[in-house]
């Protein structure tokens, strides 16, 4: 008999929610029940099977049949002698072995992408790892087939919350670990926190490590990580502080040479550290920092950069400005599978690092917090590198607390190649700030958002339980100038179809309205098409705009959506 922690079974949403801010809180992991399995005596002594019946990426694409499997599960098929009846048993044992690898979930670097894949993505690693559960108590077989091949398929054992690791470790197969602790709003029990660094001490076996947590636990268990992980693959450890003048010091002496994605927050990396410089498969990097003393300017990020050439996904997280005091030498950093990069911070942080990467990456995403204004001429050069790159479409959504806006391609809607998000922390004048803001940072983007020939405004409608009447009412109850407005839209001056959503109606039909019978036609001047969203009657604040328009030789059509 072996011991095996059983997955959990619940109703409720077991996915880690997204977040717009860097210091993402997952979701928490509740303490599974337990279960005995007991696998056949030639799985304790055969040799595994890896690599065997290996799939290409393009079948691994067709893997949502595996619902269909699923459903086999969950049910049974008819038997008897019926010439029409199917039978799982006339498939060999290949065969089934394929039918399991195609049914796993997707693994992090498979389907994640954005800030879900900074964070070790949506689900719960104890869910994705606890796939083949169900699978092994169909019958003898399938379980010997799956234990076989217990590396092929990626099999693991999760320590978690509730997790009793010795006696899991006593009497389970010496499966690969995972380990996952997540706890948003208190410490762990002592009991947890002892089995947590026992299972943090079996460095030949960790595979993936997660640790979110209070710095209290936290110190406890980054001072049981030394030396060498040699399979781990994953280490995402992000430390809730209170206190903005606590930070933790990494061991010098840890370094995972087959690390593929790293998450730290508010962490100080000693000088002799092995940790970055030896993780040259990294393709997942994201460092935040949120004390000033753990500062690193940008020679020294660049430095680590140029050992990890098969980077693909970038975060950078500075919470305070800091002056870059790095000398800025002139030699780029070629990071050719680097496809997305997020920044927080200050621009003139960004200024001193985004023309030292190239190439350029697909998509870019820049958060500005409390900035008024942005001088970013390196950036705008940075964005123009990639030729016959035309951006088609722009959106510009408000929320309660912050602005966006987003760039797409051509022929692209979902997948944005800038986006860039201003925030005001203080909630004194937050709306007014917001739209100013925007209004700044169109100006500075001009070069780029000239080319926009559909413009979409909107505002968020679930930032609290009033209803999106009532809330907007409440935001702009004082209404912003309409000078801002205008301002705000004389950057996309192409623009052939303008998108306002119901929240913004009023406040871009004022701008729109005559001042003394005249409205500058430089305004949008290639409009064609003004459609709105609203409830109720027809906003008449357009009237006046349309009719000069329509003098001017230059109507427009107006829709309703």
């Amino acid at each position: 008999m072996w011991f095996c922690q059983a997955p959990p079974d619940r109703t409720k949403d077991r996915t880690v929610p997204s977040s717009h801010k860097l210091n993402h809180i997952l979701a928490n992991t509740n303490s599974p029940a337990m279960s005995d399995l007991a696998p056949s005596t030639s799985f304790l002594q055969c040799t595994e099977r890896i690599g065997q019946g290996t799939m290409s990426g393009g079948f691994q694409s067709q893997r949502y049949a595996s619902f269909s499997f699923s459903a086999y599960c969950e049910s049974t098929w008819p038997l008897g002698n019926s010439p029409h009846t199917t039978s799982i048993h006339i498939l060999n044992d290949d065969s089934l072995l394929n039918v399991f690898y195609l049914y796993r979930p997707f693994l992090l670097d498979e389907d994640e992408d954005g800030e879900d894949r900074f964070n070790g993505g949506k689900r719960q690693w104890s869910e994705e790892c606890w796939w083949y559960y169900k699978l092994v108590h169909v019958c003898q077989r399938w379980r010997n087939i799956i234990f076989r091949s217990a590396s092929y398929l990626g099999l693991s054992l999760v320590c978690t919350k509730g997790t009793p690791v010795t006696d899991m470790l006593a009497h389970s197969p010496s499966f690969p670990l995972v380990i996952d602790y997540v706890e948003k709003y208190r410490c762990l029990a002592a009991e947890d926190e002892e089995r947590a660094i026992l299972a943090l001490k079996q460095r030949n076996r960790i595979r993936r490590i997660r640790l979110f947590m209070p710095i209290t636990n936290l110190q406890k268990f980054i001072d049981a990580i030394e030396e060498e992980y040699p399979i781990l693959e994953y280490l995402i450890v992000w430390s809730l502080i209170t206190d903005i003048t606590t930070f933790l010091m990494f061991p010098e002496t840890f370094h995972a040479p087959h690390l593929r994605h790293l998450a730290l927050v508010d962490f100080c990396l000693p000088t002799a550290s092995r940790l970055l410089t030896s993780a040259v498969g990294l393709v997942t990097l994201c460092l935040v920092i949120n004390h000033p003393t753990v500062y690193f300017d940008t020679d020294t990020l660049l430095q680590w950069l140029s050992f990890m050439p098969q980077l693909e996904s970038l975060m950078i997280g500075l919470i305070f400005i800091f002056p870059d005091r790095g000398v800025e030498r002139q030699t780029p950093v070629t990071l050719p599978n680097l496809h997305h990069f997020s920044f927080q911070g200050h621009s003139t942080y960004l200024e001193a690092l985004i023309y030292r990467i190239t190439p350029r990456p697909e998509k870019l995403e820049l958060h500005f917090t409390d900035q008024r204004t942005f001088s970013v001429p390196r950036l705008l050069q940075f964005m123009n590198t990639t030729e016959n790159r035309k951006f088609e479409s722009a959106k510009v959504k408000f929320y309660e607390w912050r602005a966006s806006v987003a760039v797409y391609p051509c022929g692209e809607t979902e997948m944005y190649a800038l986006s860039i998000t201003i925030s005001k922390l203080s909630s004194n004048g937050r709306f007014d700030w917001l739209v100013s803001s925007v209004a700044r940072l169109s100006q500075s983007f001009s070069q780029i958002f000239s080319a926009v020939e559909r413009l979409d405004l909107e505002r968020d409608d679930e930032a609290d339980s009033r209803t999106p009447e009532e809330h907007w009412c409440r935001v702009v109850q004082n209404g912003v100038d309409p000078i801002k407005w205008r301002q705000l839209l004389s950057s996309f001056n192409n623009v052939k179809t303008l998108r306002i959503n119901n929240g913004l109606v009023e406040e871009v039909s004022r701008c729109l309205e005559l001042d003394d019978g005249e409205l500058p036609l430089e305004l949008l001047p290639e409009l064609q098409e003004l459609a709105y969203s609203r409830s109720g009657e027809a906003v008449d604040g357009f009237t006046s705009f349309m009719d000069a328009r329509q003098n001017a030789g230059r109507p427009i059509t107006l829709t309703r959506y």
